[in-house]
């Protein structure tokens, strides 16, 4: 039978994928489980009730008032300074634990020590406390008279009731996202692979930067975008060790909800606004990089 004789018989069978179209392929997957356009159509209802719908009725809100009232509300001092603090704090928590989470990752897989599975199960603590108790137990351990911050004190080192001790709450509740979008691919990662390249001759920071990298960093980056974006949006354990100074520790999301108590609803709306278009304009450009990140890994 020719190659083509066997295209064609194989085009006839029901199972068979439908040819790609002209213009790249279809966007349609073939699948053996029906009901693509139920769950599609419960997917786009169930993402449109529960996030669309409440963003666009926050937007629509700050646009029932005068552009004067929206423009002076965004950029009031004390907005300005909740921004760089929330923003500022997220970005450096995000980055500490994108490092130290990663260690942690690599850790718990790669090696065996007494006790691991508490170690591993420790990890998943932020996610299951309340974010009250966490700000709580912070503030108590990094005040001046707390079991830390009366260590800290003599050097010259405050911590709670500083743009530090936020820092340190954002850090707290973050390490979760990367190290559990980390762990994963390092367990299926072949230890294989980094065995034959030490044999090729390669370093060990050859074989982490052109082996373990590359498969790593997706993960990295999703874990990182979540750490950051928990952070952005984190109040119940801030706002016990910040301390709330305004133009000092206060974070937006406090200035929304104090901005609400004064009814001031035009700049509570303002800056939720503000907050959600920064954060969509900062997290998409990471989510690209995640993207162009898979898909080099994927040649490699």
């Amino acid at each position: 039978m020719s190659p083509s004789t066997a295209n064609s018989t194989l085009a006839g069978y029901d199972d068979a994928p439908p040819p790609p179209r002209a213009w790249g392929g279809s966007w349609r997957q073939p699948s053996v489980l029906p009901g693509f356009g139920i769950t599609m159509g419960f997917t786009l209802f169930y993402l449109g009730l529960l996030v669309l719908l409440p963003l666009m009725a926050l937007i629509f809100k700050a646009m029932e008032f005068s552009w004067e009232q929206i423009w002076a509300a965004a950029t009031a001092p004390r907005a300005l300074a909740a921004y760089r603090l929330s923003f500022g704090a997220a970005f450096i928590a995000a980055v500490i634990n994108l490092f130290f989470g990663g260690l942690v990752s690599w850790v718990l897989v790669r090696y065996q020590f007494p006790f691991k599975r508490i170690v591993d199960g420790l990890v998943d603590l932020p996610f299951a406390l309340p974010t009250a108790v966490a700000g709580i137990a912070l503030a108590t351990l990094y005040a001046p008279n707390g079991w830390i911050g009366k260590l800290l004190d003599p050097i010259g080192i405050k911590v709670a009731y500083t743009p530090l001790g936020v820092v340190v709450a954002l850090v707290f509740i973050g390490l979760p996202f990367v190290v559990r979008t980390v762990q994963p691919v390092l367990q299926d990662l072949n230890k294989d692979v980094e065995e034959a390249a030490a044999s090729l001759g390669a370093s060990r920071w050859q074989t982490f930067r052109r082996v373990i990298a590359p498969s790593v960093m997706p993960a990295a980056l999703t874990g990182f975008a979540l750490a950051f974006a928990r952070a952005l949006g984190e109040y119940g354990s801030v706002i016990f060790i910040a301390g709330n100074l305004p133009m000092k520790s206060e974070i937006a999301p406090l200035l929304i909800i104090i901005k609400l108590e004064q009814y001031d609803y035009a700049g509570a709306a303002t800056i939720g606004s503000t907050m959600l278009i920064v954060s969509f304009l900062l997290l998409l450009p990471i989510n690209v990089l995640q993207r162009w990140s898979r898909l080099r890994s994927a040649e490699v």
